[in-house]
């Protein structure tokens, strides 16, 4: 075989995935940075609620880099060789609590990174999101 199936992340799935995390953490009472990335790593979606850590800009953006690329939660990544190695050459990679990736039907379409928060607390808000997300495809409503 010399092509395979894509499955892709949407603006509007990445636009589902934001309005999602952002209702978790004001219910929460917590403003955080969420970000969104493709199954590329390229930013689908982001948002920095009033309030929340300037420098939780980049470290959200990666930690959904990280889940994209790794397709495993970020802050539980046993700290092997291939990790160590692509954090030193590109920087763009986190170990941090608060990445998750996006999965569906097998196949890695994205992740979500959250900070700002306790390490916990960008867990919790990443966690609503992605739930958010699968109901959404369970229901069957993938456009």
């Amino acid at each position: 075989m010399l092509t395979r199936p894509a499955i892709k992340l949407t603006h509007r799935g990445a636009t589902l995935l934001l309005a999602a995390a952002v209702e978790a953490a004001e219910a929460m009472g917590v403003p955080q940075c969420i970000a969104v990335v493709d199954d590329g790593c390229n930013l689908m979606g982001f948002i920095r609620m009033d309030g929340s850590r300037v420098l939780s800009v980049e470290s959200a953006t990666r930690k959904a880099m990280t889940a994209a690329t790794t397709g495993r939660p970020t802050g539980g990544i046993s700290p092997d060789k291939a990790l160590l190695l692509a954090e030193a050459t590109s920087g763009k990679m986190t170990n941090l609590l608060g990445g998750l990736p996006l999965i569906i039907d097998g196949h890695i379409v994205g992740g979500i990174g959250v900070g700002s928060g306790t390490s916990e607390q960008d867990l919790q808000v990443a966690q609503a999101a992605v739930a958010a997300f699968l109901k959404r495809m369970d229901e069957g409503q993938h456009s």
